[in-house]
C-alpha cells in the first residue's frame, strides 16, 4: 500500500469540490422529481403498475379524490396527484409500484422522442 501526503490546505479544497459535487447532485435530484411530477400518466399506466383495477380509479374520480383531465376521451393524470394519492393511502400500493410506473413512463416518452426525429 502506497500512502499519499498532501497539505491541509490541499486537503480542504478537495473536500470543498465534493461538497460542491454533492450539493449539485441532490439539486439535480429534486429538480428531476419536481418535473416527474408534472409527467401526465393514462389510466392504463396507472392501473397496470400500482395493481388497482380501473374501478377503483373510477371510484377516486367519481368522489372527486384525484384531479385528471380528459383528452379524446382518454383520462391523465400528473404523477404528483398518484404521488399524493400514495401519500394519503387512498389506494393499497407500494412506493416501488409507482417507481416502476415512473421508469417505465419514462422510457416509453424517450422512445417516442427517438421515433420522431
Amino acid at each position: 500500500m502506497e500512502i499519499i501526503t498532501i497539505e491541509s490546505k490541499a486537503f480542504k479544497e478537495i473536500i470543498d469540490q465534493i461538497g460542491i459535487l454533492s450539493n449539485y447532485i441532490q439539486s439535480t435530484q429534486a429538480n428531476k422529481e419536481r418535473n416527474e411530477d408534472n409527467e401526465w400518466v393514462d389510466n392504463y399506466e396507472v392501473c397496470t403498475f400500482l395493481k388497482i383495477s380501473e374501478r377503483t380509479l373510477q371510484r377516486l374520480r367519481t368522489n372527486g379524490e384525484i384531479s385528471f383531465s380528459r383528452i379524446r376521451g382518454r383520462n391523465y393524470y400528473k404523477l404528483s396527484e398518484i404521488r399524493r394519492m400514495l401519500d394519503d393511502k387512498l389506494i393499497r400500493s407500494k412506493k416501488e409500484y409507482l417507481d416502476d410506473l415512473i421508469n417505465h413512463h419514462s422510457q416509453t416518452r424517450k422512445q417516442k422522442g427517438k421515433k420522431e426525429k
